[in-house]
């Protein structure tokens, strides 16, 4: 009977959506509850691709497995569909953004409904959906009025192609993350969220996850705790400038300062007319402002700056006038904005000092030269020199001696700090959602009242950016134009949008309740199913919707909305598929493969295996168009062995038993971690054992359920054809007996004088001694053996006895 995979698919897929084969109800008591999530998709213009397959088949498979095991599954698929390449698209081909995100949305659907996946569509959400942005504001409103969200004038990185803001997340090597555009940096009055507050939480939290390691150790270095010490110097002029070092015992080696370009000092020392090099000074932060902190902070870059002529330091140690410099390395968001500069003991403040001529003092004993490499002690163990009252402690210590003195003298204390920036939220861009607060000139900024919610978007003619960096919102004056809550006097809207990472950070929550119009989500449904039990996504979000949603998380816990401190209680990441040859696929190359396009030519359940088959699902791997073949082949034999052979009986058959319970014992361990291709490669050995051996109604029952989460539609189909009754993605997960998975006897290869001669089958746990016998008796090796008297015996158990014969005397 022929494999005909395409009408096959259709029929189960139609199946499935008709009955709501994977419809889920919350509260389930009889089962425990399993909630599986894979990131939803942005619904771009190109449609579903390979990248999302992957792991979109991964979470399927596990999804599909946990509901045999008798779990009550939650696996939920939405559309993250605010953001740029869709507002892009629109304003280049003259299409309003929501038809735009309607029509993608609808490829998206129809792609993702023929790959099988098991998701429950009664749940699905978008982000652009009134019903669901209602809630995105209303978690912001929250945020405000817990004094987490606040509107600030700040540095901030500007897109000079998206002519927005975006996050310091948002840039990667200096340009826009999105469109690959130049970033500069500008002034601009923004809406930040206050994610400093809980960077602590965020890194102590990490360690009750089970989160894969390089997934914690991305959030910790991004987030970047420091413990060390704010000191006060004193500026000739009179001001305080703070710093921050997490090396307070090295301050008398302290022989220069620098500020950011930005300093709030520098402005005010212009205005003042204090600096004797004015214009050198304007020009040098003309130029910081151009580059992303990412460029100013390389540590293999030549390190520039300016100093400050007509404004010293004072060391507060010991009274030293010093100089300050302005230089592009040191951010204004980072610390204080300042530093103390000791080049004997830092890499980069050796290269300037050197570049700039300023002095250098070890003091730290080293028995290197530190006027020509900088010395860093490797440990707490290094010796203060020229130090003072440090003289002769180690580095670990002098820190709390120098740190109380500190706090003695009251000019400085210990402090932890974090690299780690609050969060820019506004965007000047019309696709997103509008935030819902407004401006009165009597009451400054008010919150939209909760019951004015959602605040929609506008209709607007043009959705091009302004050239002013305004969004294009700000031209809608009726819209822009309202009420204060608070005094009933005119005010004006807030035009910026939020940031795509919005509707994200919380998308998680609304599949346990979608269609609630009361709340975010019924505390029935919250408590039933969280956390989500496991988690899997890219990489590439560990810094970005990782770290924004488990803040917002644990905000929506410490307000009593949220039953958990976590939102995610397993997270794994898959690795890249690659084009034929391991390039990444770009259209540029022509080697982008359409999932489509496999799907024509050899099913959803090719498509499915071989992805799973690829390799290491946490690694890089190539596309093979060969390896696509071989799992259609593979798919093939099991089709045949299905309805081309007789099968009968209804248990395990005797010469198959040991290697099926083998077999799902492996491919269940395979599929919890997450090890599908040997899973698969476990199923091709079994069918090959089939064949050679032939299966029962039993053995292929077997097959077709572990063979079900992979390749659903032809098990289904083979299911039926059986007559096993029911649909097999609805049946138990088979079980296995360890004491079954070691079979009865062994194989074994008999070899005379090093050449294989014949083979034999003994008891699996048969003696050595019995084994030999068994060799010498069996008549092939009989023969050989005649007149011939055994030497020497090696048995290698079950594989082979190796016999060494001579004539006898």
């Amino acid at each position: 009977m022929k494999y005909d995979f395409t009408a096959i698919e259709k029929k189960w897929q139609t199946k499935w959506k008709d009955e709501k084969t994977f419809a889920c109800q919350t509260g389930e008591q009889d089962k425990p509850k399993f909630y599986g999530l894979v990131e939803f998709p942005y619904p771009s213009g190109n449609g579903l691709h390979v990248g999302h397959a992957r792991p979109y088949t991964a979470m399927d498979v596990v999804a599909r497995k946990k509901r045999m095991d008798g779990y009550n599954v939650l696996f939920p698929i939405g559309y993250d569909a605010f953001g740029l390449p869709t507002e892009n698209f629109a304003i280049k081909n003259h299409i309003h953004p929501a038809k735009v995100t309607h029509d993608n949305i609808a490829n998206f659907s129809k792609q993702l409904h023929m790959l099988g996946y098991s998701f429950d569509w009664d749940r699905v959400v978008n982000t652009t959906d009134p019903g669901y942005y209602k809630w995105t504001q209303w978690i912001f409103l929250q945020l405000y009025k817990h004094g987490l969200a606040y509107k600030t004038t700040m540095p901030v990185n500007w897109c000079t192609s998206c002519k927005c803001v975006l996050a310091n997340e948002e840039v990667v090597e200096g340009v826009c993350e999105r469109c690959g555009s130049p970033v500069i940096r500008k002034e601009k009055s923004q809406w930040m969220l206050k994610i400093t507050a809980y960077a602590q939480r965020l890194i102590d939290d990490l360690d009750d996850l089970d989160f894969i390691e390089r997934v914690k150790i991305q959030q910790k270095n991004w987030i970047g705790r420091s413990t060390g010490a704010e000191v006060t110097f004193k500026a000739t002029t009179g001001e305080d400038i703070v710093v921050y070092t997490t090396r307070p015992d090295t301050l008398f080696g302290a022989t220069y300062m620098v500020l950011s370009p930005e300093h709030a000092l520098v402005k005010q020392w212009l205005d003042a007319g204090k600096l004797a090099n004015a214009d050198e000074v304007v020009a040098y932060q003309k130029v910081a402002a151009s580059k992303s902190d990412l460029e100013r902070t390389e540590l293999n870059k030549e390190k520039t700056g300016v100093e400050l002529s007509g404004v010293k330091g004072i060391n507060p140690v010991n009274g030293k006038e010093i100089p300050i410099f302005i230089s592009d390395y040191v951010l204004s968001t980072y610390g204080t904005g300042a530093i103390m500069a000791v080049p004997a003991h830092d890499d980069r403040d050796w290269e300037f000092a050197k570049k700039f001529g300023c002095e250098i003092i070890e003091v730290v004993a080293g028995g290197e030269d530190v006027q020509k490499a900088a010395f860093t002690a490797k440990d707490d163990t290094g010796i203060l020199v020229n130090s003072d009252f440090l003289n002769g402690l180690t580095v670990k210590e002098a820190i709390p001696v120098i740190t109380k003195w500190l706090e003695e003298q009251k000019i400085g204390h210990a402090q932890v700090n974090y690299k780690l920036r609050d969060w820019v939220f506004s965007r000047q861009r019309y696709w997103g959602e509008p935030i819902p607060m407004v401006l009165c000139e009597k009451c400054g900024w008010q919150p939209l009242p909760e019951d004015q919610l959602p605040l929609l978007l506008p209709e607007v003619e043009s959705y091009e950016p302004t050239d002013d960096g305004e969004s294009p919102i700000s031209k809608m004056t009726d819209w822009v134009n309202t009420t204060c809550p608070c005094c009933g006097g005119p005010a004006k809207r807030e035009t910026d949008t939020m940031p795509q990472w919005a509707g994200s950070s919380w998308y998680f929550l609304r599949y346990m309740d979608p269609h609630n119009d009361k709340a975010l989500a019924s505390p029935e449904a919250l408590n039933y199913w969280s956390p989500v039990d496991w988690y899997n996504g890219g990489m590439e979000h560990t810094t970005l919707h990782l770290l924004y949603s488990r803040f917002w998380h644990k905000f929506l816990y410490d307000i009593g909305v949220v039953p958990t401190k976590e939102p995610y209680h397993k997270r794994t990441s898959h690795g890249m598929i690659l084009g034929e040859g391991g390039e990444k696929m770009s259209k540029s190359r022509g080697n982008v493969v359409n999932p489509n396009d496999i799907i024509e030519q050899y099913g959803a359940d090719t498509m499915r295996t071989y992805i799973m088959f690829i390799g290491d699902f946490e690694k890089a791997a190539a596309w093979s168009a060969n390896g696509v073949k071989g799992c259609k082949r593979f798919l093939d034999r099991v089709w045949n062995l299905a309805t081309d052979q007789e099968h009968t009986g209804d248990e395990y058959s005797k010469v198959n038993e040991a290697a099926v319970h083998k077999a799902i014992k492996k491919v269940s361990e395979d599929i919890e971690a997450m090890k599908f291709n040997t899973a698969i490669a476990t199923l091709m050995a079994l069918v090959n054992d089939f064949y050679a051996n032939g299966a029962s109604r039993g053995d292929m029952k077997a097959l077709l359920l572990m063979l079900s989460p992979f390749a659903p539609h032809m098990c289904e189909e083979l299911w039926e054809m059986a007559g096993y009754g029911g649909q097999v993605c609805l049946q138990p997960w088979p079980e296995y007996d360890e004491s079954k998975t070691v079979a009865a006897t062994a194989k074994m290869a008999v070899q005379v004088s090093g050449k294989v001669r014949a083979n034999i089958e003994v008891p699996a746990d048969a003696a050595d001694a019995d084994i030999v016998s068994a060799a010498l008796a069996e008549p092939k090796i009989a023969k050989l053996a005649e007149g011939m008297e055994l030497v020497k015996s090696i048995v290698v158990r079950g594989k082979l006895v190796s016999l060494i014969l001579k004539p006898k005397a």
